[in-house]
């Protein structure tokens, strides 16, 4: 009997939840049949009388493991060479342990040549590719991601495809397991490499999918019953406050930023500006140019915007407004808008806006990240170290080419005059637009996204896109669409970054009041 024949396709993990009301003999030999009846090709069971119970009602290949909580190791899956032999006994036809690279009661090697002296295969469950290296060179047959993110450090909440395609390139015999809650991971971890995927939590342990979607439906609530968000989008030329409930922006205004009066100033302005809004809006979320870390905010360019160094950005605006107060990046705020309601579709995007500066936000499986990631417009490789992309790109650098031309006018007036058939402002479009391709470019060879959003007053200036894409390499296969929230991309993004934050808060203390 091959390993490939014993597991392909998707197991269903028949595990409830330990000492709950599930947690017997009936309800797993239940879950078993419904999975198999559902198309299911494998089962994944824990504990030795659970998998003989099972192995009663059904042929189909069984990979059986015991769950210990030892005091001397941190080892829980399958520990001891008795379990695996226990395990083999009772009918299991893949015995599953740990394979991880920490002190544990018995060797992998051991517990391999245990498993084989059964005649059963053996299935590794790794946490990193060195833990896969291992366990292939002991004679494992199976590599699993089980315990990927589970031996120290914060939890993730996504799958982690990247290690399935890494130890695919060791051995076919790939089973993904660990955070695969929806149809689409599960086919993402295919196309990553697997050949089997092991589902438990969101099919058979009713408690966790039952949590998973109380929590989204508190969230919910609660950001509806809060009503709007005060977002405020802080540029370099202008400043716009808005509510703004969901991904739509019910009132806003538009503020010049007086460039030389500083943050302390800006803030006072929007406070006045917005002040008929006070006690429509319980939150607010700030998006601004430049790098906010920990609430505090810092010029990266000071061409773009002269900010003073960790300005106390969150904690000013809590003092002003007298509401929490949550701010990040405006490109990376802009790419969460377009992620959540435009042009991103809730797929891994890098948004890139082009505008008196350049910015960017890379969203990943589900994620926003922030802090440095996405200052595209601060890369000094093309200039060698003597300036940032966004000075030799953006629309700045647009109305200084002009200015060394004899012409005295904004970005906006070298459109209409590129437009008109003026060759000094076809230069300008066409250079900007080849250093904005080539920065596309470069960031599908880092990152690979299927699609960069772009946006900001030049990105999306017409016919600046189609420039944009005669100078990009053909082979390269990348969509670039326009961002299709506009300006409001980042007010939006801000806003719901701070609901979230709201609802979080609101479901957090739901739950300790019901505890």
């Amino acid at each position: 009997m091959s390993s490939q024949m014993m597991v392909q396709g998707l197991v269903v993990s028949c595990q409830p939840v330990p000492g709950g009301p599930q947690d017997n003999a009936d309800f797993v030999i239940g879950f078993a049949r419904a999975a198999l009846a559902a198309g299911a090709t494998a089962l994944r069971i824990e504990s030795v009388a659970y998998v003989a119970a099972v192995r009663a009602v059904t042929g189909v290949p069984i990979i059986g493991l015991v769950k210990r909580d030892l005091t001397d190791s941190a080892v829980r899956i399958t520990p001891f060479i008795a379990d695996a032999e226990a395990l083999a006994d009772a009918g299991a036809d893949i015995i599953a342990f740990d394979a991880t690279d920490r002190k544990r009661p018995a060797s992998v090697e051991a517990l391999v040549k245990a498993v084989k002296g059964r005649g059963r295969l053996a299935m590794a469950d790794c946490s990193c590719l060195e833990d896969a290296r291992r366990a292939l060179a002991a004679g494992v047959d199976f590599v699993g991601t089980t315990l990927s993110g589970y031996v120290g450090g914060p939890e993730p909440e996504e799958p982690d495809l990247a290690l399935i395609a890494a130890i695919r390139r060791l051995t076919p015999h790939v089973i993904a397991e660990g955070r695969i809650r929806s149809p689409e991971q599960a086919a993402a971890a295919v196309r990553a490499g697997a050949s089997a995927v092991v589902v438990g939590s969101a099919i058979t342990r009713t408690e966790h999918v039952t949590s998973w979607f109380n929590t989204a439906v508190s969230r919910a609530l609660a950001t509806r019953a809060e009503g709007p968000v005060l977002a405020i989008d802080i540029g370099g030329t202008k400043t716009m406050a808005a509510l703004v409930s969901g991904s739509d922006v019910l009132e806003e205004i538009k503020i010049a930023t007086v460039r030389e009066a500083g943050p302390e100033e800006w803030l006072s302005t929007i406070a006045r500006e917005t002040a008929a809004w006070a006690g429509r809006y319980k939150r607010i979320g700030i998006a601004a140019t430049g790098l906010i870390r920990d609430g505090r905010w810092s010029a990266l360019n000071s061409e773009t915007l002269a900010i003073p160094d960790s300005f106390p950005l969150v904690q000013r605006a809590e003092d002003l407004f007298g509401v929490p107060v949550q701010a990040v990046n405006d490109a990376q705020a802009a790419a969460w808008g377009e992620y959540r309601f435009g042009a991103g579709q809730d797929a891994d995007m890098v948004f890139l806006t082009i505008s008196t500066g350049i910015g960017g936000g890379i969203v990943v499986n589900g994620r926003l990240l922030t802090g440095m990631a996405g200052h595209f417009g601060l890369i000094r490789s093309p200039s060698q170290g003597m300036h940032p992309l966004e000075d030799q790109t953006s629309g700045r650098w647009m109305a200084a080419q002009a200015a060394k031309a004899g012409h005295a006018v904004e970005a906006t007036e070298v459109f209409a005059r590129w437009r008109a058939g003026d060759t000094w402002a076809r230069d300008i479009i066409s250079c900007s637009a080849r250093r904005a391709a080539m920065l596309c470019g470069d960031i599908k060879m880092i990152l690979d996204p299927k699609t960069i959003v772009i946006g900001g007053g030049i990105g999306l200036a017409e016919g600046y896109l189609d420039e944009v894409l005669k100078h990009l390499p053909h082979h390269f296969d990348l969509k670039i669409v326009p961002a299709m929230l506009g300006p409001q991309a980042g007010a939006i993004g801000a806003a719901d970054i701070a609901g979230a934050a709201m609802a979080h808060d609101t479901h957090s203390k739901i739950r300790a009041a019901s505890a």
